[in-house]
């Protein structure tokens, strides 16, 4: 079909998907569960598997995973020619696959012993068939530069490239975007790769008690930098740069920060120090209700894939967080109340 008819047809599809799924008001049904077995049915409708619970756990978490993948393919197959930028939404499971496939090679696992891998069909970047030869399975590929297996003081380097040329090339798809998508799904986007990188730092010198000087080398950046200018310039690492220099200890400085309304709360009589965990959950739903919104205000665009990526992503997180409660026997109330999935 040509591209306006594909426009049609897949945010009618997106819409009637989001529709049915567990998102907005009805996240919440995803905790009302009181067991594994019981969110399986409620997320499958199909009988549960015969497996001890850790084993249908993990099952469910990846069923669940693959089912949000195969409905994006199934709306991007609708566009002969997609934008790039829905298509590199995708590859980001071809980076983290990477990331495990070096993992299991770094213990020395044969072929026998593949680890589970994210399968994103034609769109895929990586010849998986290739394993365990991993200089055969990047070939060819953006990612071929990764074609030895590392020592394990190498994994940390390897995993922290992959993560910033996945990062790099999401920027750029973003930037190609049209102009009308510069301020609502674009910026959506951007502010959460830069809240990301300030996560990141801050955990960098929360707990591993490094100094500024030595957190910048390690922030991501949009291009290679060489200076602190370079650095202060770059718009992914510059609104972080900024912020190096202040007290994790004083809520009063970072109150002055964009988000503040994402810093964990203070409490009386009690020293506060900045909880990056706490932060990380708040803009994942913070960014959820974003998307949301944005739906539907541009459809017939790349904004409605975009948006229904985000919004998906946010409902696997909680399918994650509720199987990980029901697991440990954390109260579904609680595990609720850190996703973030109250009824609206």
């Amino acid at each position: 079909m040509d591209r306006s008819s594909a426009d049609a047809f897949v945010y009618a599809k997106a819409s009637g998907m989001l529709a049915k799924s567990f998102v907005g008001s009805r996240a919440s049904k995803i905790f009302a569960v009181s067991s594994i077995q019981e969110l399986w049915v409620l997320l499958f409708q199909e009988e549960v598997p015969a497996l001890p619970e850790v084993m249908l756990a993990e099952k469910l978490e990846q069923k669940a995973e693959a089912t949000f993948i195969q409905d994006y393919i199934l709306l991007l197959r609708n566009y002969s020619a997609p934008s790039p930028i829905l298509v590199d939404l995708l590859r980001y499971y071809d980076y983290e696959n990477l990331k495990d496939i070096i993992a299991s090679l770094c213990k020395g696992q044969n072929s026998s012993d593949s680890p589970y891998l994210a399968d994103i069909k034609e769109f895929s970047m990586l010849n998986y068939s290739g394993w365990p030869n991993l200089h055969t399975i990047t070939q060819g590929s953006p990612l071929s530069w990764c074609n030895e297996v590392p020592s394990f003081e190498q994994q940390q380097e390897y995993d922290f490239k992959l993560d910033l040329q996945y990062l790099r090339s999401e920027w750029e798809g973003i930037n190609k975007l049209p102009s009308a998508l510069k301020n609502t799904v674009s910026n959506l986007y951007k502010n959460e790769m830069i809240l990301n990188n300030m996560i990141w730092a801050i955990r960098l010198r929360l707990y591993y008690g490094m100094s500024k000087e030595q957190v910048i080398p390690l922030l991501f950046t949009i291009q290679d930098c060489k200076s602190e200018t370079n650095i202060k310039q770059d718009p992914l690492a510059g609104p972080v740069f900024r912020t190096l220099d202040w007290d994790l200890n004083s809520y009063e400085t970072w109150a002055k920060w964009k988000y503040s309304h994402l810093l964990n709360p203070t409490t009386e009589n009690t020293l506060w120090q900045i909880d990056p965990r706490w932060i990380q959950q708040s803009a994942k739903v913070y960014f959820n209700k974003k998307a949301l919104k944005l739906f539907h205000r541009q459809p017939f665009t790349p904004a409605v894939l975009l948006t229904w990526f985000k919004i998906k992503q946010y409902e696997l997180d909680c399918i994650r967080t509720a199987t990980e409660g029901l697991r440990l026997n954390i109260p579904m109330k609680q595990a609720q109340a850190f996703a973030g999935a109250t009824e609206e």
